[in-house]
């Protein structure tokens, strides 16, 4: 199956994951590419033309991207083998509560992984931003799929893995910092009758990229950023 990434949502629901709040859409591999064989087209001198089964592409002309999807990333292993891993690394999840005192008394950081736009409306006072998907910037075969696909599903505003996120956060957070990571709904480890492997959510994804990549005091906000606000604790505003 591939991972369409995920969607804008607001600070009571996150991204497209029909597992858990903060999920990616999924779709197969040979959906997207049957949707998307009709979009792809090819460029001759300036001009647009739509492919065909039955047109004969001359030499003189150029495909520009083929609309298959790209190797699967880290952030798309299954929740499964994430969830071992955080397990087995010691990724302590902690209450919004909890989550304060510690960034008040020991000095640690909260990473905020939600997109830029939440970010701005309201974050805890001294988090840092990092958002571990964005909205899709290209337009290749591919992406022009994945946005059909969205836009199958009424949502225009589809987003995609940020390539940049590990580059973006060593240069902001040092990799002995004790780190908590916080998205809309914070999903859990925690097996339950319903989710007997717990809930996936932008959070544990992005705490599972930083423990693969060395990361050691890595946490996880429990009930996520929209329980911090429910809480009525300190937030702050860029807009």
């Amino acid at each position: 199956m591939a991972a369409i990434s995920t969607l804008s949502s607001s600070s009571s629901s996150s991204s497209l994951y029909p597992n858990f709040q903060s999920s990616p859409l999924i779709f197969s591999s040979k959906s997207v590419q049957d949707l998307s064989s009709s979009l792809s087209t090819i460029r001759s001198k300036g001009s647009v033309r739509r492919r065909s089964s039955s047109q004969t592409v001359s030499r003189s002309l150029r495909v520009l991207s083929a609309a298959t999807k790209p190797a699967k990333t880290p952030a798309e292993e299954e929740w499964k083998v994430k969830r071992e891993l955080l397990l087995q690394k010691k990724v302590r999840s902690v209450d919004v509560k909890e989550a304060l005192r510690l960034q008040k008394e020991n000095n640690f950081v909260i990473l905020d992984v939600r997109p830029e736009a939440e970010f701005k409306e309201a974050h805890p006072p001294g988090a840092i931003n990092v958002q571990i998907y964005r909205l899709i910037k290209e337009w290749t075969a591919w992406d022009i799929a994945r946005r059909a696909a969205f836009a199958f599903f009424g949502i225009f505003a589809g987003t995609e893995e940020n390539p940049d996120f590990l580059e973006i956060v060593e240069s902001k957070i040092d990799k002995n910092a004790k780190i908590i990571v916080a998205c809309s709904s914070g999903g859990t480890m925690k097996p339950s009758q319903n989710l007997p492997e717990g809930q996936q959510s932008r959070s544990l994804i992005a705490a599972y990229l930083l423990v693969l990549n060395g990361y050691t005091n890595v946490f996880h906000l429990e009930g996520g950023l929209y329980t911090w606000f429910k809480e009525g604790l300190p937030a702050v505003s860029e807009e």
